[in-house]
């Protein structure tokens, strides 16, 4: 009887504080109960206490973000596919934006199911990357140092899948935004976004619209081709800073890139990502949307260009050409001169979990 007694008071003590728990994170009663996910075999189950960092990262940064996320109108496209009716039950239960850490933490982790990584090779590392919205002087009319066009996609009919960067600027294919210096134009195509800044003070944003579908070709690595070495090497600062001193050449090497991209005006000037929704200051992530559903929560385990390690709760928002991979990812860092001094010396190895929505157990409070 004594036995049978505490066996009782155990799962009463065990069934109070799960509801407690629960209680303290905002949500409602599930309704689905349906296969959450489709898992691809080189996914390995862990617990929360594998993620290197889990404790010491203030998710409420990445509740913020993945806020955002449940505002878009998500793909299901790619290899890792969430169930769709949890994921929106997960939007729906999203704890206040007032929620503490603790809170916030506890209701990912109610919510989601890590899963590490691992390449189709068995191994555990991919690259991480960084890229940011710069801010480069421009104008509304071409003028000496404005001698680029920055364009929206044509609306005239004419094709620009598979037209090569040369051709598209001198047919004027595509409606002209504004203009700006070629080296920044090409830096802000390489970033996929950038603000502005206009002869009268004006700032406008500029986000990514489409692209021409047409190789991207490395400037540095076309340099280096040439026997041309900037001085300082080929860091980005070094070759941005010799192609504007030598403008007959920016020309040639850059339009050796056939590759495109074209813009559109935003308001309000936020950093809009492929997801559709406002990217995130490290909480946005940009990931192969040949594998990943956009949207997705993301564990990072990496290291900052200056050694410092990088552990944090970050939201899959955004995609890029080069961004292919498993284990691959590109850091968003913001945007301006800051951002700058991150992004463009960010290359590191690194571990990567998904957290896919679950199904759990939920006792609802009297």
């Amino acid at each position: 009887m004594a036995k049978l007694l505490n066996s009782f008071i155990l799962r009463t003590v065990a069934v109070v504080a799960m509801a407690f728990s629960l209680a303290s994170c905002d949500v409602s009663t599930p309704t689905e109960s349906a296969d959450n996910s489709v898992i691809p075999s080189n996914f390995r189950r862990v617990f929360y206490s594998e993620l290197p960092g889990w404790r010491d990262d203030d998710v409420r940064y990445a509740l913020q973000a993945f806020r955002n996320s449940c505002r878009a109108k998500i793909q299901y496209t790619g290899r890792l596919i969430p169930d769709r009716e949890l994921f929106a039950e997960k939007c729906r239960m999203l704890p206040s934006a007032s929620a503490d850490i603790p809170t916030v933490r506890a209701w990912f982790e109610s919510h989601f199911q890590p899963y590490q990584i691992f390449n189709d090779d068995g191994g555990d590392r991919g690259t991480y990357t960084g890229y940011y919205s710069p801010v480069i002087p421009a104008c509304r009319t071409k003028t000496a140092q404005c001698n680029e066009p920055l364009m929206a996609v044509p609306t005239d009919g004419r094709q620009y899948k598979g037209v090569s960067k040369k051709d598209i600027v001198e047919k004027k294919i595509g409606r002209v935004l504004y203009w700006a210096n070629i080296v920044d134009v090409q830096n802000i195509q390489i970033q996929g976004s950038g603000n502005l800044r206009l002869e009268d003070g004006t700032d406008v944003k500029l986000n990514f619209g489409a692209v021409n579908d047409m190789p991207f070709k490395s400037i540095g690595e076309e340099l280096r081709r040439r026997g041309i070495r900037p001085s300082g090497g080929y860091s980005a600062d070094a070759v941005w800073t010799h192609l504007k001193q030598n403008p007959t050449l920016a020309r040639d090497v850059i339009y050796s890139n056939p590759r495109y991209v074209y813009f559109y005006e935003s308001t309000p000037p936020d950093v809009i990502g492929k997801l559709g929704t406002p990217l995130s200051k490290i909480r946005s992530v940009a990931m192969d949307d040949d594998l990943y559903t956009l949207g997705l929560p993301v564990y990072v385990n990496t290291n900052l260009s200056d050694g410092r390690p990088f552990r944090r709760l970050m939201i899959a928002q955004d995609t890029g050409s080069a961004i292919r991979g498993w284990i691959r990812a590109d850091i968003f860092f913001g945007k301006g001169d800051e951002a700058y001094k991150f992004a463009h010396g960010q290359h590191a190895q690194g571990q990567m979990f998904i957290l896919m929505p679950k199904v759990y157990s939920y006792v609802k409070p009297k």
